[in-house]
């Protein structure tokens, strides 16, 4: 998950205090608690008939109407959602809240008071929310996506063809190539840091040389792949570009004048090392 640090009040705006190691159990309850319930929430969304068709009933929005069932993967949580596509959707919320508290529990050590620790968490949900709602609504549901592959009953893990966006395809990759990248910089991070030799120094091994804030371009992939898996390639390139240009200004700013502050001409070396902000090679 991308971290941040406290900005000087007139210029940027985070919500982890950079630098401080109080212990915060509250904040980690808090952050761990709220990650876990979202999970019944996003099952609840994307159930047939449940609470995400039946909000979008109310308001009066035309629903995809994506075929049901039954899924067959031998996970009745799963199987219960009747549709491919929702099932990658609920795992992709576990797989999210997986990772988060993974980071929280055993990658962090800053401070993470429990009203940020509420932030962050509801940010996450509300994301997760939206590309429930987005892939229910006929409008913006990714079951309209082209190109589509066929798949085969011999293939298929509701028993029945069915025709898979390309876009779904992409999404999963990105998802997975993006959360996997942002899980491995932090864990290369922390143990960077944890070696004493290296107290005081700037983190420039592994992936770290690709780009200088390469956890924050994981976050921005696994994002935009969530969301295009759920409404195709318009949604997911949005979700991924508006995710990189908010780390990259906002997050990157906060990180850059800590780390200036802290390495000083370590860190404007590294700068000249490794030019790339988010994106290796490009930004």
């Amino acid at each position: 998950m991308p971290d941040s640090s406290k900005p000087p009040a007139s210029k940027k705006f985070d919500l982890i205090n950079r630098g401080e190691r109080k212990p915060t159990l509250w904040g980690t309850l808090t952050f761990v608690g709220l990650r876990i319930l979202d999970l019944p929430l996003q099952h609840a969304l994307l159930l047939p008939m449940g609470l995400g068709t039946t909000l979008l009933t109310k308001l009066g929005i035309t629903l995809s109407g994506t075929p049901v069932g039954p899924l067959s993967t031998g996970i009745p949580y799963l199987d219960s959602l009747g549709h491919p596509t929702r099932a990658l959707l609920m795992l992709f919320a576990l797989g999210s809240s997986v990772k988060q508290i993974y980071w929280q529990l055993f990658v962090s050590k800053e401070s993470f008071p429990a009203p940020a620790a509420a932030a962050v968490a509801f940010y996450n949900s509300l994301f997760n929310a939206l590309n429930a709602l987005l892939f229910l609504a006929y409008a913006t549901s990714s079951v309209r996506s082209l190109p589509q592959l066929p798949i085969p009953a011999s293939l298929s893990i509701t028993r029945l063809p069915y025709d898979l966006p390309l876009s779904t395809v992409v999404g999963i990759c990105v998802y997975v190539f993006g959360i996997t990248l942002e899980a491995v910089s932090e864990r290369q991070r922390r143990d960077f840091k944890d070696a004493p030799e290296n107290a005081g120094k700037v983190c420039k091994v592994g992936v770290w040389q690709w780009s200088r804030h390469v956890n924050y371009f994981g976050y921005s992939l696994w994002r935009g792949g969530y969301t295009m898996v759920a409404t195709g390639w318009i949604g997911g390139l949005a979700v991924g570009s508006w995710q990189m240009w908010d780390l990259g200004y906002r997050a990157a700013g906060v990180m850059d004048d800590y780390c200036t502050n802290r390495y000083k001409e370590q860190w404007a070396q590294f700068k000249r090392e490794v030019p790339s902000k988010i994106v290796p090679g490009i930004w």
